[in-house]
């Protein structure tokens, strides 16, 4: 099997929470393999910085900042990639947030914020994107980016692993949906990763949880940010071309167990 099947040379590839961590190492990777690539983040610093990082090292990146809580910002952006780059044809949606409360303790409030950033959102970037794949005529791939909070539970991350687990068969919907157009949708699921989202180190960042993950998951470590970019440029490229519709974990084995 020849390598160039995983090359993404000529794709234009829109990345949504480019701007840091898991995302930002997903931009860059891609761009590695060859796609050029829209950075998305709500900070314009942060995503510019990105694609400053895939210019400096010779490939070609946009930075678009957006809102993903508006469906105007959302319809925006790839609206705006494709007066870039005149196509598209792949969409990650990796944005979203991470909380940790007791279930019994979240408020109305905390409750909408999660399932509209890491549901509603992700749904409607993934369907304003499909709807331009679509129109597009030419096939594509939809990457969301979920979590092994949607497939096992975790103290005090219900309402998370609740928006995951809405993703994930957001995922599989989608993929039954799209594959007459050629478009291919599937999920990256996270596990315990050295990067985490914002606001979640006083948790991670402790000898007790490293011991844990140690312990639970049978690689005996967390997850480097750049190892989400094997499994994200296996499925945008043609060396996925009838894998549609599956959940991927990429955590070690942690699930496994």
């Amino acid at each position: 099997m020849s390598t160039e099947l995983f090359g993404l040379t000529g794709k234009v590839a829109v990345i949504t929470g480019s701007g840091r961590g898991l995302g930002k190492a997903m931009a860059r990777g891609m761009a590695t393999a060859g796609a050029r690539v829209v950075t998305a983040s709500r900070t314009a610093a942060d995503a510019e910085e990105t694609a400053a990082e895939i210019r400096d090292a010779g490939g070609e990146a946009t930075a678009i900042p957006f809102d993903a809580a508006s469906r105007a910002e959302c319809c925006r952006l790839f609206d705006e990639a494709l007066e870039a780059y005149g196509r598209l044809d792949i969409a990650v949606i990796n944005h979203g947030i991470g909380r940790a409360k007791p279930a019994i303790e979240v408020t109305d409030e905390e409750l909408a914020e999660m399932i509209d950033i890491n549901l509603k959102s992700a749904f409607v970037c993934g369907q304003e994107a499909a709807r331009r794949l679509v129109a597009q005529g030419s096939g594509g791939a939809i990457i969301f980016t979920s979590s092994t909070g949607s497939l096992v539970a975790f103290e005090n991350l219900s309402t998370y692993g609740a928006s995951k687990g809405g993703a994930d068969q957001m995922c599989r919907h989608f993929a039954q949906e799209l594959a007459p157009h050629n478009i291919r949708v599937n999920a990256v699921n996270p596990g315990y990763m050295e990067h985490h989202m914002r606001g979640g180190s006083e948790r991670h960042d402790t000898p007790e949880m490293d011991e844990h993950i140690r312990l639970t998951t049978p690689m005996e470590r967390r997850g480097r940010a750049d190892e989400m970019v094997g499994p994200v440029i296996f499925l945008a490229s043609d060396a996925a071309s009838f894998v549609t519709g599956h959940i991927m974990p990429v955590d070690g084995g942690y699930v496994a167990i």
